[in-house]
């Protein structure tokens, strides 16, 4: 089941297998094509770049994270700072992947950059965790968004039943996987598709706003940093929701084999996207509190639609609509990338076999996308949104400071790596030391949901040495495992 590498390339049924050393021949590489080998091709342009990065950020997070950023800030000018602030340290990130992505070739994100930099170990508590824990519950956290708001129109005058939210939800990340599973090209359009969509439902929100500001709508904004003192407990938790919010600049990177010419297309992809959303996001927030006070947004299920009641009527119907499709490309975009990370995994050596496996018509690494279904209905039936949310940010801040922190490590170790797009050192430094405080911070302020992220982190360590490392397994544990 868990392998030391793959050393061949082999058939098997509709599938097959990928090249040794963590490596698939590229479609445009000389090495000739072997007679039925499968490959990745390259079909991500600087569009579906473009796209798969906002269409990933832009999904729950503008529309949930308000809530949670302004319970932990205490009030809306720093609300609205912490927004601004999580949107730079957000483009510090993308900026330090951007070079990771040019200097290293490889699909599989975070976990590639770890094994490069620090080798096996820490690359397989990566992805144990991303398996067990984070991609899980960040599609739990998303595609509850979705169901939340695409019900939302049929329940405009009484409570949402809990049960019909997750119902609804199980049926979307189901037809999420289907689309993964079936086409590349039909899940990139559809994602440009999407992308669009969020960007409407956001300029559907900034231009009232704007209007309402014209009109002199500022009485919300007045003693702005007014209200409950922001405490040492409640700013990391504040970060977290406004990281969350910006998280997906990464993604991109974790389908790197797959974009054309990435020396240039990733930084730009990156650069484009992060200014397009910090900018919405920031404007999204003030349109908000144009219209809506403190009190009331922190009593508000659906921020955007409350939003949409005051000042659309009718029209606002069509908001819930708009942010149901968001989120469902963020849940599609979140699915494309995160399935790579596992196929790459699985040609280390690090995952089932069958995950390094390629649909031999479709071009999809179909078993890399399945495995992810039923542990993310177990998280969504098991779990609360925001206890979801703390859950999953102490393990994935951990390891995005870890894997910039690596940065700057592989500077020293290995100084000839070709770099053809570098970011000045001060920026990797205070990102990573900035990821690394907050996980610390949240181990004091929340330390239930992360001692919880922690322990299952570490039981990545005993099955490191279980799975990978231990060569003479009795039979009996080989045939458990498949073996």
């Amino acid at each position: 089941m868990f392998r030391k590498a793959a050393v061949t390339t082999h058939s098997n049924g509709s599938y097959l297998q990928g090249q040794a050393n963590g490596r698939l021949p590229s479609v445009d590489s000389e090495q000739p094509a072997q007679e039925g080998k499968v490959v990745l091709k390259k079909k991500v342009t600087l569009l579906r770049g473009i796209s798969i990065i906002i269409g990933t950020i832009i999904g729950a997070g503008i529309f949930i994270s308000p809530k949670g950023i302004l319970k932990n800030t205490g009030s809306v000018g720093m609300s609205l700072t912490v927004w601004t602030v999580c949107g730079i340290l957000s483009l510090f990130g993308a900026l330090c992947y951007a070079e990771l992505g040019t200097c290293i070739k490889k699909s599989g994100g975070h976990y590639t950059y770890i094994l490069e930099a620090f080798g096996p170990l820490p690359a397989f508590v990566r992805v144990w965790v991303e398996l067990l824990i984070i991609r899980p519950a960040a599609t739990a956290v998303i595609s509850l968004a979705f169901g939340r708001y695409i019900l939302e129109p049929f329940f405009m005058q009484c409570e949402i039943p809990e049960l019909a939210i997750k119902l609804i939800t199980a049926v979307g990340i189901t037809l999420v996987m289907v689309l993964n599973s079936t086409s590349v090209s039909w899940s990139a359009r559809i994602q440009i598709f999407l992308t669009f969509c969020k960007l409407v439902a956001i300029l559907i929100i900034i231009v009232p706003g704007v209007i309402q500001l014209i009109k002199g709508e500022t009485q919300h904004f007045k003693n702005a940093f007014a209200g409950n003192d922001a405490s040492v407990m409640g700013l990391p938790l504040a970060f977290y929701s406004g990281m969350y919010a910006y998280s997906g600049w990464f993604y991109l990177n974790f389908v790197t084999e797959e974009v054309e010419n990435p020396e240039k297309n990733i930084p730009l992809a990156i650069c484009i996207s992060m200014i397009i959303v910090t900018v919405g996001y920031v404007l999204t927030n003030v349109a908000y509190f144009t219209t809506i006070s403190a009190g009331e947004l922190l009593l508000s299920k659906a921020v955007a639609v409350t939003f949409a009641e005051r000042l659309m009527g009718n029209f606002s119907l069509a908001v819930p609509v708009f942010v149901a499709l968001s989120c469902f490309g963020s849940m599609n975009g979140g699915i494309f990338a995160v399935s790579r990370m596992f196929f790459v995994a699985s040609r280390e050596g690090h995952l089932p076999e069958i995950l390094s496996m390629i649909h031999v018509r479709k071009h999809t690494p179909l078993p890399a996308v399945i495995v992810l279904h039923p542990l993310t209905m177990i998280m969504l039936f098991n779990g609360d949104l925001y206890s979801l949310l703390n859950f999953l940010s102490f393990a994935r801040w951990l390891f995005i400071g870890l894997v910039v922190a690596g940065l700057i490590y592989l500077r020293y170790k290995r100084p000839d790596m070709p770099r053809p797009f570098k970011v000045p050192i001060f920026i990797p430094a205070l990102f990573s030391f900035t990821c690394l405080f907050m996980v610390a911070l949240s181990l004091y302020s929340d330390p239930v949901n992360t001692g919880i992220g922690f322990a299952i982190t570490l039981t990545g360590v005993p099955a490191y040495y279980l799975f990978i490392v231990w060569d003479n397994k009795p039979k009996w544990f080989r045939k458990l495992l498949g073996k």
